[in-house]
């Protein structure tokens, strides 16, 4: 191995051991708050794309997580913050964790793809821009990802929370 190739590597160990670290501390804040709130859930913890990715799962067929997604993941989206704020609390560096409840992103992350390579098969055919419906941040990243896949190009416009996804012909 080379110099290079040794620092890369401890480089990687170091991020993945810092992200292991917000997982845990993301699940300890977790676990406080559904025992406060009394609503059961087992937390399932990852590291996904150069970010700590935390889950909320139930193992009944209870709707009681849902109270932690909310209309249309607007309590997730707070969740997210204030489990990101805990983290930061505890090692003084932003978090980019990704939280998910009752496996509500993974299906809107399936949901956003398919928009996603619909709309880049639309502007292929018809060679002119889509305009996508305003999104949060965590679907137009979805979004853009979808559009890079099927080998076309996609832009963020506007304000949030208007903030919207152009799909570009090639």
């Amino acid at each position: 191995m080379t110099e290079g190739t040794t620092s890369a590597a401890a480089e990687g160990a170091d991020t993945l051991t810092r992200l292991e670290n917000e997982g845990e501390i993301a699940a300890d804040y977790l676990e406080g708050l559904l025992d406060i709130a009394d609503l059961d859930g087992d937390i399932d913890m990852d590291v996904e794309a150069d970010r700590a990715s935390v889950s909320i799962i139930s193992d009944s067929n209870s709707r009681d997580l849902e109270k932690l997604v909310g209309r249309d993941g607007e309590v997730l989206e707070a969740l997210q913050e204030l489990t990101r704020l805990a983290v930061h609390r505890e090692t003084g560096d932003r978090s980019r964790l990704m939280l998910d409840v009752a496996a509500y992103r993974a299906g809107k992350r399936a949901e956003l793809s398919e928009l996603g390579a619909k709309a880049a098969a639309e502007v292929r055919s018809s060679g002119e821009p889509a305009r996508l419906k305003p999104m949060t941040p965590f679907e137009r990243k979805v979004v853009h990802d979808a559009v890079k896949a099927a080998g076309l190009r996609s832009e963020s416009e506007g304000e949030e929370p208007e903030r919207f996804v152009v799909v570009l012909p090639a």
